[in-house]
């Protein structure tokens, strides 16, 4: 069975960092796009972050500045959201999702098949 389990959320400071982890099962490794998406309090989840199978292609959306990156690491079967200068508007459930399509990119959630739980986020002073 195919699953996802993210962690490293926490409590940050404005201007500090966070790396999170998904550990995904083997098949989701082996071919799927991952991302990673945000979920602020009171709005929709939107991608913050892809990366294709093999991790040499990325995308981010535009309004993360270059704060963040993703990768991914097949042999552990781990993706990672490596999350810098972070901002309270960051603040929010972070998931972890796979994309059976392969397709590079697609950014709608809908276009994602598989979740994890989620991890949560808060930048506060």
């Amino acid at each position: 069975q195919e699953h996802l389990v993210e962690s490293g959320g926490g409590l940050v400071q404005p201007g500090g960092s966070l790396r999170l982890s998904c550990l995904a099962s083997g098949r989701i490794v082996s071919g799927y796009v991952m991302g990673w998406f945000r979920q602020a309090p009171g709005k929709e989840r939107e991608l913050v972050a892809a990366v294709n199978w093999s991790g040499f292609r990325t995308r981010y959306p535009d309004s993360d500045e270059g704060r963040f990156t993703i990768s991914r690491d097949n042999v552990e079967y781990m993706v990672y959201l490596h999350m810098n200068s972070l901002k309270p508007e960051d603040t929010g459930g972070y998931y972890c999702a796979a994309d059976r399509s392969r397709v590079e990119f697609h950014t709608a959630k809908s276009n994602y098949d598989i979740w994890g739980q989620g991890t949560q986020v808060t930048v506060s002073s």
